[in-house]
């Protein structure tokens, strides 16, 4: 059975005292059964966080980091330096990453490989933007999305590799991508995976993200190719982020 995950990108919030009043919150409330809980704070929050879930049902993640080890490169964070605090997975090539710095099919597959490389899982995003929906090329979208991220990389690998599918329109806005348009693109980037990577597809979990809530994470993780959320600003609370826990731990369990 594929993993079943609910991850929160804490993208730019929370000071270090905030970020540890958040994920004590979150470890304290709920233990899942069968979802595993990860969470990405800022970097400047990743070594405190640690210690408060050090030992706990929680993983951290990194919202995103550079490919090379070490280097002369002001302002990057290296993978190393990730693994060295304790980060276990790493968001790479989120929209956002793409629209506002300049991320490319290119330097997300660098960075796939760098993670890999050094133990670390990628959870990459792939997602189209509301003129590329409109004009109907969200599967050229994705899959060119697809193929490029993983450009080189080996079928085995896909043991640890995470995809998120975050049709951009829907992220930050409050729509939400219906079950249907969901389970759609989801099987659309198996079929990519399985016919043309050759990869064990339906090892891969797949996430959805973009707007979720706790009002309609039940309608997507009941969905048997959904395998998760990749949660925005629902993950800056403790109850909204533990509630979706909750509902999707009962889901998965088949309550």
């Amino acid at each position: 059975m594929r993993k079943k995950i609910i991850a929160g990108n804490w993208k730019m919030h929370k000071t270090v005292a905030e970020a540890i009043a958040l994920a004590s919150g979150i470890v304290d409330s709920y233990k899942p059964k069968r979802v595993e809980v990860v969470i990405a704070p800022p970097f400047t929050a990743l070594y405190k966080v640690a210690e408060v879930i050090r030992d706990t049902h929680v993983r951290l993640a990194a919202q995103n980091m550079f490919h090379e080890p070490e280097g002369a490169y002001t302002g990057e964070v290296s993978p190393i330096m990730l693994k060295d605090i304790g980060v276990e997975y790493v968001i790479i090539g989120h929209s956002e990453r793409r629209k506002y710095f300049g991320e490319t099919d290119t330097t997300v597959n660098l960075k796939v490989k760098s993670a890999l490389k050094h133990n670390l899982i990628p959870i990459v995003c792939v997602g189209e933007t509301l003129d590329e929906r409109e004009h109907g090329i969200t599967m050229d979208v994705v899959r060119r999305q697809i193929l490029g991220a993983f450009t080189d990389i080996t079928a085995d690998a896909f043991e640890h590799i995470v995809i998120a599918y975050e049709p951009v329109w829907a992220i930050g806005t409050g729509k939400v991508a219906t079950p249907e348009q969901a389970v759609e693109v989801h099987r659309f980037i198996r079929e990519v995976l399985r016919n043309e990577l050759n990869v064990e597809a339906e090892n891969v979990p797949i996430l959805y993200g973009g707007s979720i809530k706790p009002n309609n994470i039940e309608s997507l993780i009941k969905e048997p190719d959904i395998d998760g959320g990749l949660v925005g600003g629902a993950s800056l609370r403790v109850d909204q982020f533990v509630e979706i826990v909750k509902i999707s731990d009962r889901i998965v369990g088949g309550n």
